[in-house]
């Protein structure tokens, strides 16, 4: 009886994302990294605000933009600017992401290629919970700089009018 109802869960996920990344939608999402969700080799601990915005240019491929500000122990601030994109596979929820981060902190300036996995769970038509792993590049210090870590987002999909005049 569980794997039926777990089948029928499933099943309604994958029917209920059909069609939810389709051509012409924008996106807005936000994020919350750190809590210790992610390493790299100089920093022992922080705290990550992020805020994403993307377009739906065709079906399952979005373009996006994001910034990001980040609290640590040992730096007083780090800013990121980024843009990349997203591509959603089989109309699923999982997608597959990357871009490049221009990271801005007191004691350096870097560029960073950046991977990410993630899931888009619906919990309403619009709205989504997005965990990602992501991993970042850095050009300036790989053992210190670079980072792999797990960011945890909500984002809100914008649907356009489809009604004719």
């Amino acid at each position: 009886m569980k794997k039926i109802a777990l089948f029928v869960v499933a099943l309604f996920i994958s029917v209920a994302a059909n069609a939810q990344f389709e051509e012409g939608k924008a996106y807005l999402g936000a994020s919350l990294t750190g809590l210790d969700l992610n390493y790299n080799g100089s920093e022992k601990g922080h705290l990550g605000f992020g805020a994403k915005a993307g377009y739906l240019f065709l079906d399952n491929l979005m373009g996006t933009v994001q910034i990001d500000y980040q609290k640590t122990k040992d730096v007083p601030y780090t800013l990121s600017l980024g843009a990349g994109g997203r591509y959603y596979i089989e109309q699923n929820g999982i997608y597959l992401g990357a871009s490049c981060i221009y990271k801005h902190r007191q004691c350096y300036d870097d560029f960073l290629p950046s991977v990410q996995v993630g899931y888009a769970f619906f919990i309403s038509r619009t709205v989504t919970i997005e965990p990602e792993i992501y991993y970042e590049q850095s050009f300036k210090n790989h053992k210190d700089y670079s980072q792999v870590g797990l960011r945890l987002g909500i984002g809100v999909y914008l649907f356009q009018d489809q009604r004719k005049n």
